[in-house]
């Protein structure tokens, strides 16, 4: 089989989806606090090779072909991606395993500053073969949501391109699902310096993102018009969103703010994943107003709830995920002529699909993760402890920090770890050390004093 422009356009998006992560760390770094930025973008870093692995053993197998109960593929069906040897299957492997990649990854920012890099380790490839792999079965390799799937069959199928269920919905509910079982930062709601500590780094991740998401949403065009519509909707829901946070924050707080520019960019690209190709232009500015304005109105809801979502992960995927989902029974666009949404005269058929494939999309996330993190933090824990937290994730779990805080490096005097983690300062060091070789003598009282 000779290579294809379409082979090369799957390729490309491929890669823009695998460079979305490395974006994500960047978003995700910037907004923990500094002696958390290592860690946090190591959680990232740390899915790729997770995920890739798993990925080509047994998670591609499990995610499309021969199915179980219309749940999950057959983990050894093609185990090792054996029998596919096509370019048109090699092609498919590796840019689905990219969104497995991104959605894992996302759920990280929930837990940001408290979670052991072990856990979350042991954490990544369960939850994707457990979790990821048999929602993705569901909506996309002929599961219970597809044409022939039970839920397809009495309700119609569901809509989703590009993940609104099986990314953002998904990471949205784990992420809270690990939050209520790891707890609360310490300090949550009262420490002020629980802000970001790299605005400009937030932004290169959100750019890094938005660029990535024209692969992420376009990588399974099969028509040239499909292409172009998905292209402009990636475009114009996020600037809509983008627009709406902004226009949310300087009425709610009396300005706009560069991470709320960012974070409304993000829930824009969040709503318009499943609906891409499934709606107007027009339709798509409207859906990202409505996600950017419910998404900043969303992230404060943690504080009053008390729930330490760190980097709003629950606000925005979960949120916005759902608004895109749902918004298809609305607005989502005839297909020759037949069904759509409610808007355009297709009834309430289409909006019964899509609170189904929501509903049940959150329901199984939220069961099997709490399994999974339930049963790592009885074991082996998940959280770290308080003194690991109070000196900082970057150096009590990576022994580095990444800028210089006097403990290492040019210029500075390197501190034991274990003296930052049990909170014995450098002073404190010295006059243990001078007092273990200081001469003993006699004071006018007659006691013993050490040193002279």
């Amino acid at each position: 089989m000779e290579l294809t422009a379409g082979h090369v356009w799957i390729m490309v998006s491929a890669a823009l989806v695998l460079f979305m992560t490395p974006g994500l760390a960047f978003f995700y770094g910037g907004m923990t606090r500094a002696k958390a930025a290592l860690n946090m973008m190591m959680m990232s870093f740390i899915s790729i090779g997770m995920v890739g692995v798993v990925w080509v053993l047994w998670g591609a197998s499990m995610s499309s072909g021969e199915g179980f109960l219309q749940i999950v593929g057959n983990p050894f069906a093609t185990f090792g991606l054996e029998g596919i040897d096509t370019p048109d299957g090699l092609i498919k492997v590796g840019y689905a395993a990219t969104f497995a990649i991104i959605t894992v990854a996302l759920i990280s920012g929930a837990i940001a500053d408290r979670a052991k890099f072990g856990a979350w380790s042991v954490f990544v490839p369960v939850w994707v073969t457990l979790v990821y792999c048999p929602l993705a079965f569901m909506v996309w390799g002929g599961g219970l949501f597809g044409p022939e799937g039970a839920v397809g069959q009495a309700l119609g199928p569901a809509i989703d391109f590009a993940g609104g269920t099986v990314v953002h919905i998904n990471a949205g509910v784990a992420a809270l699902v690990l939050v209520l079982i790891i707890g609360n930062r310490k300090g949550f709601g009262k420490d002020p310096n629980h802000r970001p500590h790299n605005i400009p780094f937030v932004m290169l991740g959100a750019a890094i993102l938005w660029f990535g998401w024209f692969g992420f949403n376009g990588g399974a065009a099969t028509t040239a018009e499909q292409g172009g519509l998905i292209w402009v909707n990636t475009l114009a829901a996020p600037a809509a969103a983008m627009l709406g946070w902004l226009v949310t924050e300087r009425i709610r707080d009396g300005h706009p703010t560069s991470l709320g520019a960012a974070s409304g960019v993000v829930a824009g690209l969040v709503a318009i994943t499943p609906a891409c190709a499934n709606v107007s232009p027009v339709g798509a500015l409207g859906l990202g107003v409505v996600a950017g304005v419910a998404s900043a109105l969303a992230v404060g809801l943690k504080f009053r709830w008390g729930f330490d979502d760190s980097l709003d992960v629950v606000g925005v995927h979960l949120v916005s995920g759902i608004i895109g989902t749902v918004a298809l029974g609305f607005i989502a666009l005839p297909t020759d002529g037949v069904g759509g949404g409610l808007f355009y005269g297709g009834g309430m058929t289409q909006m019964w699909a899509q609170l189904a494939a929501a509903g049940i999309a959150i329901a199984y996330s939220a069961i099997l993760t709490a399994i999974i993190a339930f049963a790592i933090h009885k074991t082996m824990g998940f959280r770290v402890s308080q003194e690991q937290e109070t000196v900082g994730v970057d150096l009590s779990l990576h022994a580095e920090t990444a800028y210089e805080f006097g403990v290492g490096g040019h210029g500075g005097s390197f501190q034991p770890l274990h003296d930052m983690i049990t909170g014995k300062t450098q002073q404190d060091a010295a006059q243990t050390s001078g007092a273990a070789g200081a001469p003993k003598t006699e004071s006018a009282t007659g006691k013993e004093s050490v040193g002279a």
